[in-house]
């Protein structure tokens, strides 16, 4: 299994940016693809996630109305993920991981539970 997430960078708090979370080597059939975020001094937290089953999302309270994820919907061994963010704040501030959860979406936030991790890719919001 392959997470290789791209598409972090610095922006002025109420710009946008979009995150892509290219996944590979697995079938896909109704895991959760999605991300977290770990702030400076902070634990890593759950942002949003989409179904392979059914294109079903879901969004932590704090990015509700700004985020939105996305699939590309392949049906073969690759699939990209994107999380299109706008209306940054600088508490968005963070470094982004793309993970998945074989178990689904009802299980994507509980961290102890991921399976699988990319590696992170900085997003910094300046004021």
């Amino acid at each position: 299994v392959q997470l290789q997430a791209s598409g972090g960078g610095l922006v002025q708090a109420g710009g946008s940016l979009r995150l892509s979370c290219v996944a590979s080597g697995f079938t896909f059939d109704d895991e959760a693809i999605g991300w977290f975020r770990q702030a400076p001094g902070k634990g890593r937290e759950a942002v949003s996630c989409i179904s392979s089953d059914d294109g079903s999302t879901w969004y932590t309270d704090s990015v509700k109305g700004r985020f939105s994820i996305s699939s590309d919907n392949a049906k073969n061994t690759k699939k990209t993920v994107y999380l299109q963010m706008n209306t940054l704040k600088p508490e968005d501030t963070a470094i982004y991981y793309c993970a998945v959860n074989f178990r689904g979406t009802n299980y994507f936030d509980l961290i102890s539970l991921v399976d699988y991790w990319g590696q992170g890719t900085q997003v910094t919001v300046s004021s």
